[in-house]
């Protein structure tokens, strides 16, 4: 099978060499021809060599060509995978660290949220652009698969304003679905469910393991009693034990996407916790995402020869939804998953516009979401609040309305909770100045608010610190994960 398959963002090395791993298992796959595109060269190239090697080690005939230039790797492409982080960490860290200032505290900031709303509107300004050239150079009829987040953003963009197919995707289900099955002392291919809401927050509404159905009673109970995720998944718990379903999403990002788990410091440290990042920490993954670039500047410096080349096999295949796609698309051999897409009507109480993340599947024939219904009314309640906040981001993106984002920003639950209408106008100014350089549709209105900040009397706030690791605990994590890092590469 020939085909072309391009990656946006390549230069992400954990992601694309996983992604890369997972499609070459499938051995009609093996001599596709993989395109790599990324603005930074250097990465680029490293990522590119070490799936050149990896490659080479399993004997296969597939070819990797390498680019800055998009047009060139998506030139023929049928498939995009999109693994961009737009902005990149100098972005990523006001995205955290100017609303913490305000005292809205987030533990990831890349889907809702303040962080989440300008990392979108950075986002969405750049996949308009991916979208252009995919409609121009690509394959007809071209499926590009996002990665990237704010998922139902992007997403949302993509298809309704960029005229192209996209497909959202996301391992937050996968990863619930292995906890339920701990919980619950089951094997995970003995458990099975339907998950829907909206990308983050996303529930599993139905839950059988060994084909009996489970309820919420008993599932907070297995939690509860757990002696790990008791102690970790605070906020999921008390989701679960107030709404009677559990959430796909982990702790730390389910908490910053509601009004009730962050809005104090005493809240946070009574509902997350420091184990590890994702359990609530303050800036938790932009910590790993800059110990992991840290990691990739001083020892991938030294070149590839001291990490071992990877083995493609059935068995270390990543349950990553993108490569059982394109083998459903491809081969016939039907998939199901649960992905994001346009709503249309799948379930019945969210707006038919959202993007929602619900089950589906796979087959030559394209992709089949099916027919959810209603979610559980309080469930419905918590997306649609969310949905609001995402239509309105959208819109702002593409039109560069000041007004509309700092609207959007101002009924985002979290924010709302923190702050007031002053500190959200003054605090959205100052992302949009500290990120101007990625916001070309606000290129005439950021003069005005770096105006407004210089003019403006500002209110006052309470910065916080945040809830986060010693810089001795920082080091010691840090330290050991560039240890198992390398062991694993």
């Amino acid at each position: 099978m020939s085909l072309r398959i391009a990656f946006i963002g390549a230069g992400s090395i954990g992601f694309t060499r996983k992604l890369v791993s997972d499609l070459l298992t499938i051995p009609e796959f093996a001599d596709v021809e993989l395109a790599f595109t990324d603005i930074d060269g250097r990465n680029l190239e490293m990522v590119a060599e070490l799936c050149r090697r990896d490659i080479a080690h399993n004997r296969l005939p597939a070819k990797i060509v390498s680019t800055t230039d998009r047009r060139k790797a998506l030139a023929g492409a049928k498939y995009v995978f999109c693994v961009v982080r737009v902005g990149g960490l100098e972005a990523f860290r006001t995205d955290v660290e100017i609303p913490l200032k305000y005292g809205v505290d987030q533990c990831v900031g890349d889907t809702l949220c303040a962080g989440g709303i300008m990392y979108g509107q950075r986002g969405i300004a750049a996949m308009l652009d991916f979208c252009r050239d995919i409609r121009e150079v690509a394959a007809p009829g071209c499926l590009l698969l996002n990665y990237a987040n704010p998922m139902a953003m992007l997403t949302w963009a993509a298809n309704v304003h960029g005229g192209v197919r996209c497909v959202g995707l996301c391992h937050g289900v996968q990863h619930g679905g292995h906890q339920i099955a701990e919980v619950l002392g089951v094997k995970r291919e003995e458990l099975s469910y339907i998950c829907a809401g909206i990308n983050h927050q996303t529930w599993f509404v139905d839950v059988r393991a060994k084909g009996r159905r489970v309820g919420g009673e008993e599932l907070l109970a297995g939690f509860e009693r757990h002696p790990v995720y008791s102690v970790t998944e605070r906020c999921r718990i008390d989701m679960l034990r107030r709404f009677g379903v559990y959430s796909t999403e982990s702790n730390g990002h389910l908490s910053e996407y509601l009004m009730w788990y962050r809005k104090r410091p005493a809240e946070i440290r009574r509902w997350c916790h420091l184990s590890y990042w994702i359990h609530g920490e303050t800036g938790g993954y932009l910590r790993v995402c800059e110990e992991g670039r840290d990691w990739f500047e001083k020892d991938f410096a030294r070149g590839v020869d001291g990490h071992p080349p990877q083995e493609y096999s059935m068995e270390k295949r990543s349950d990553e939804h993108g490569a059982f796609i394109l083998e459903a698309l491809e081969t016939g051999r039907v998939y199901r998953g649960h992905f994001n897409l346009p709503n249309g009507g799948a379930i019945t109480n969210l707006p038919a516009d959202a993007v929602i993340e619900g089950p589906g599947y796979v087959d030559q024939h394209g992709i089949h979401m099916l027919q959810v219904g209603d979610l559980p009314l309080g469930c419905a309640a918590v997306c649609n609040q969310s949905v609001s906040v995402q239509r309105m981001a959208v819109q702002a993106a593409l039109t560069g309305d000041v007004t509309l984002l700092k609207q959007a920003m101002l009924l985002d639950p979290l924010v709302g909770a923190v702050c007031n209408p002053p500190e959200v106008w003054r605090m959205a100014d100052e992302m949009l100045v500290a990120q101007a350089r990625w916001l070309p549709q606000y290129a005439d209105a950021i003069p005005a608010a770096k105006r407004r900040l210089k003019s403006e009397p500002a209110p006052k706030t309470k910065p916080s610190r945040g809830f986060r690791l010693s810089a001795a605990e920082k080091a010691r994590r840090a330290k050991k994960r560039h240890s198992k890092d390398r062991e694993v590469r």
